[in-house]
């Protein structure tokens, strides 16, 4: 007899639906066809074992499981739960009269106990696209899979409660999660504020003109600062994300395996810090079986490299292409997978080896040299992907214990989130282009026009302050990101004046 299930194959964010076929027939070997890997293969010792704690048997006649489509590689432990509930129809030991309506996923411990699988959230979604009617997972994993609405998620703790659900002996009730109630009572519960931040007035200012424009940022300044302090709050002025963002989000942490147990939508925006030691592939994804890196697990929020030149240059580098593409491609030899990367970059650095270049009060005590070489790690072409250079200087004594309340997160937002919305407005017809940093050069020349008097300052500021041609464009997007904080539809030459402020390392001799 012939028994069929289907479970799923993540492959980069989306899902594929597999077909787990049961044949069994007269002999005495098990066969497993249609590309398993290793962890597939074992799933026999698995599921024999598991059967035969809750009284099951193994067939000992001629076993074949077919995993189709074949020329699909099918990697993990997830398959264990369908292969075995296609043993058990095909042996004909137990009949499930529902069972081709129903998503099968899930891997068993040998005394049949289910533990939580990756990429349940892109299977759910292929799950109501293909019109099935439930899915069977761990019940670890029911909170993530029930932001799919339309399907019913069946969360089982082990293989028995599986099969008497699917005999029709008990009734499970769906997990049910009201998506939209998590999302909109979550969106600004974040642990960092800027009223914790004391003084510091002229970079939160920077971070503000960021946040609105989607810039990417550099600080620059001596340790103790507060750069990592400012970078960490960041994430709670960026408008709040949209219910599409959120799911996006979500998908690419839960195929990462990275939401964590009873997890559900992610509705704040991502703060990801990896240390400096990171790898190529650990930043941008890869691996046999392709893999999001950090830059893809920062999608729509925040991506903070602190100590930005003692990260290999070849980390760097492999940067350069998703901060312009806002996507990343990973081929091998028989796939290629996009993951999307649309995150903003907040770099910080010390001016030099020892910290004090440039320090109102201390010494630097780097040689003849060395402060040039230290900047150099931190090559030009990615330097030109950021807008904003901001120099970072100690918080002075009495700023530290005046009792002045800060401004709070949730009206720097506020603002924020107004000069978002006047570009969305803006690019309204645009593909893949939301905010002024994502414009191109042409774009620029369109949108960011300015007056005589404006193009008199600029001119003067690159003559006099030795700025690099590539810093011309992006002193007009960042003022065009001002002029939409300040509700204004032209740029003004205040407006232009704070955005030349934000080139501290295209200033020639900066550093000598």
């Amino acid at each position: 007899m012939v028994a069929k299930t289907f479970g799923s194959a993540v492959s980069g964010v989306d899902a594929k639906l597999i077909t787990i076929e049961v044949n069994v027939g007269q002999g005495t070997s098990f066969y497993m066809v249609g590309l398993p890997d290793s962890a597939v293969k074992e799933s026999q010792q698995r599921v024999e074992s598991a059967l035969k704690y809750f009284g099951y048997r193994m067939p000992r006649q001629k076993v074949v499981v077919n995993l189709a489509p074949a020329d699909i590689r099918k990697e993990g432990s997830s398959y264990d739960l369908p292969i075995a509930m296609g043993i058990l129809q095909a042996s004909e030991q137990v009949v499930f009269p529902a069972l081709e309506e129903y998503l099968i996923m899930g891997e068993l411990a040998l005394d049949g106990k289910l533990r939580p699988i990756k990429g349940v959230l892109p299977i759910a979604i292929e799950g109501r696209k293909r019109g099935f009617r439930g899915f069977i997972l761990p019940r670890e994993n029911a909170a993530e899979a029930s932001i799919v609405n339309n399907l019913d998620i069946i969360g089982v703790d082990n293989l028995e409660e599986a099969i008497h659900f699917l005999e029709g002996k008990t009734d499970i009730e769906p997990t049910i999660t009201d998506t939209r109630d998590i999302f909109y009572h979550s969106l600004s519960d974040y642990e960092f504020d800027f009223s914790d931040v004391q003084g510091q007035e002229n970079i939160k200012r920077a971070m503000e003109i960021a946040a609105a424009g989607g810039h990417n940022v550099i600080m620059i300044g001596p340790p103790g600062a507060g750069k990592t302090m400012l970078a960490k709050r960041l994430p709670s002025i960026l408008p709040p994300l949209s219910l599409h963002e959120a799911l996006e989000t979500t998908k690419i942490h839960s195929v990462a395996g990275k939401l964590g147990v009873e997890a559900s939508l992610i509705a704040k925006r991502p703060f990801r810090s990896p240390h400096h030691t990171i790898s190529d592939v650990a930043l941008v994804g890869g691996g046999g079986n392709p893999q999001p890196g950090e830059i893809s697990l920062s999608h729509n929020g925040v991506l903070f490299l602190d100590e930005l030149p003692e990260f290999k240059r070849t980390v760097l580098e492999v940067m350069r292409q998703p901060l312009e593409e806002r996507k990343v491609t990973i081929s091998r030899a028989k796939v290629s997978v996009d993951f999307p990367a649309n995150f903003m970059l907040i770099a910080s650095m010390n001016p030099c080896p020892c910290g004090y270049y440039n320090h109102p009060e201390k010494e630097c005590v780097c040689g003849p040299g060395v402060v040039q070489k230290y900047l150099n790690k931190v090559s030009g072409p990615l330097l030109d992907r950021i807008d904003l250079h901001v120099e970072v200087t100690p918080v002075r004594f009495d700023e530290m214990t005046s009792n002045r309340k800060a401004e709070s997160s949730s009206s720097i937002r506020e603002r924020v989130t107004k000069a978002r919305e006047r570009q969305v407005t803006r690019f309204d017809g645009q593909k893949e282009i939301y905010c002024n940093a994502m414009m191109p050069s042409h774009m620029v020349k369109e949108i960011c026009m300015i007056n005589d008097a404006g193009k008199a300052l600029l001119k003067t500021a690159m003559e006099r302050l030795g700025l690099s041609a590539r810093a011309y464009d992006r002193i007009l997007k960042v003022s065009k990101t001002i002029a939409d904080l300040a509700c204004s539809d032209e740029i003004k030459v205040e407006h232009l004046a704070e955005a030349i402020q934000y080139r501290s390392l295209d200033r020639e001799g900066w550093a000598g």
